[in-house]
């Protein structure tokens, strides 16, 4: 059903674009030179950087940004989506931060469902009461991811600090319940088990609680780590589901780090205030390539600074320093 919804949303103009970029990727990759032909396909759009909870590693909740909190504004919104909507096919209403705390959530997911564009975000669930499931549903969210990082509140607890495992229960079954009743397909809802040492003893449990729940689908995602290079009692031991190996007393990220990177060409992400930064492992907006405030998104696209990022991806990409925890290649989910 999450293909089907996908493939409903493509239009020939979109279809078009997605060769374009394909294409443009891979002549670049042969030159070395950054070839863009096409539009992104798949943007990130962040609701808002404020959080209820107060998660380990996580920029927003240590509130560890140099950057500005806020929401963003609704009209800045709905300007991108003009923009953007005849060539993008997938939109994430995430970035950072808890997007159910922007007041005009379910308005933000409505008016990019009116231009046909799919649509999928990602929550700590703590918001999933009647009245907002409801809301989800009849927005015409297409796809949530919800986390779910342990299936006792003392592990779950461990990671997301602040966090209240039953409320966390209650709003998927609340979701899975009015699904039924509305009779809706959407959103397809995905459990987000967030894989580190506290907890990998609980993955089987959690499949398990997947299945009594009636969710759509179960991921194991690994878990990122800023100073793994000393380790981090926050590694799992099971190396299926950690990023990082142990060489020579150091821990290294496990996949190699090729002088490519696909999102560069199909993808792109912006801040609530309007920044375009390159990726979601530019958390802090460090690599700003321009500010919808002041440019159309598609100057900036192809722009002199967008394209010397690319090509320093393409020549030299280990000395960038968000690419160093990359998953680009690593298979980052498990079902």
């Amino acid at each position: 059903m999450d293909y089907y919804s996908l493939l409903k949303k493509l239009s020939f103009k979109k279809i078009v674009n997605l060769f374009k970029v394909f294409a443009g990727y891979k002549i670049s990759n042969v030159y070395k030179k950054p070839i863009v032909w096409g539009l992104p396909y798949s943007v990130s759009i962040e609701p808002t950087t404020f959080c209820n909870l107060n998660c380990l590693e996580c920029p927003s909740g240590q509130n560890n940004f140099t950057r500005k909190t806020g929401n963003i504004n609704y009209a800045l919104y709905k300007s991108i989506i003009d923009e953007l909507y005849p060539h993008l096919s997938y939109l994430i209403l995430y970035f950072q931060g808890e997007p159910y705390l922007h007041p005009d959530f379910f308005e933000l997911i409505s008016y990019a469902n009116k231009k046909n564009i799919y649509t999928a975000s990602s929550t700590n669930g703590h918001f999933l009461n009647e009245e907002n499931a409801k809301k989800t549903i009849l927005s015409g969210l297409n796809k949530l991811i919800v986390s779910f990082d342990g299936t006792t509140q003392e592990t779950y607890s461990f990671y997301r600090k602040g966090g209240d495992l039953s409320k966390v229960v209650e709003g998927v079954n609340n979701l899975v319940r009015l699904k039924k009743e509305l009779k809706s397909k959407t959103p397809y809802l995905i459990l987000q088990f967030l894989v580190i040492k506290q907890n990998q003893h609980q993955i089987e449990e959690a499949k398990i609680l997947a299945k009594k729940l009636q969710v759509d689908k179960i991921v194991f995602k690994t878990a990122q780590i800023y100073d793994f290079e000393n380790g981090s009692e926050l590694i799992p031991t099971i190396e299926k589901y950690s990023r990082y190996k142990k060489s020579n007393n150091k821990y290294i990220i496990k996949n190699k780090m090729p002088n490519r990177c696909w999102r560069l060409w199909s993808s792109s992400v912006i801040t609530w205030d309007g920044m375009v930064v390159p990726c979601c492992f530019d958390k802090d907006a460090k690599y700003v390539m321009g500010e919808l405030t002041t440019k159309k998104f598609k100057n900036i696209w192809k722009s002199h600074k967008y394209q010397n990022f690319r090509r320093e991806v393409l020549l030299s990409r280990e000395s960038l320093d968000i690419c160093k925890n990359c998953t680009e290649g690593l298979g980052d989910s498990t079902k």
